[in-house]
């Protein structure tokens, strides 16, 4: 083969490989257009049946948080005996229970969001636990005490509610 034969050969085959790198190019960025529109209508139609319960999941930990808000918790829970340390085993039981009770829904919200939900129980704990400190000697002045303790600041069931209020808001 001479010089001259090979570089008709090249000159054949050029637009040949030209038109083949533009069409592998563009049957390329096709299959990814299309691969990104089914994956979009997946996702679209996951939301569609999962939004729902997602939604039930906040709703259930919104009204777990308003169950231990301290305020709430301590008129809904009253003493059964006359031991301080009693009602405040009673009031810690309640609030373990009911976060025992919600445990499976923090498969449908973020960690940031759970662990918030978490820290907002151990902080109300941590409030039940410091007042059960003081020198009371019956369940009715603790009672007094755990309350006069959240009556200067916000508590962190609130806290944590906004948390989930705002979260909620991010899923629309």
């Amino acid at each position: 083969m001479s010089g001259d034969d090979i570089f008709r050969l090249f000159a054949y085959l050029l637009p040949a490989v030209v038109t083949g790198a533009v069409a592998f190019y563009f049957f390329r960025l096709h299959t990814r257009n299309e691969e990104g529109r089914r994956r979009f209508l997946l996702h679209k139609d996951s939301q569609k049946d999962t939004l729902p319960i997602r939604l039930q999941a906040y709703e259930r930990m919104v009204l777990f948080l308003e169950r231990i808000s301290i305020n709430s918790l301590v008129v809904r829970v009253a003493p059964k005996g006359k031991d301080k340390n009693d009602y405040e085993n009673l009031l810690i039981r309640q609030i373990e229970t009911e976060f025992e009770h919600n445990l499976s829904q923090q498969i449908y919200m973020s960690d940031e969001c759970w662990n918030i939900i978490k820290a907002a129980k151990n902080a109300t704990i941590q409030i039940i636990r410091s007042a059960g400190m003081s020198e009371t000697d019956s369940p009715d002045k603790l009672r007094e005490d755990i309350l006069n303790q959240t009556m200067e600041k916000q508590s962190p069931s609130a806290t944590a509610l906004s948390y989930v209020k705002k979260e909620v808001g991010e899923l629309w």
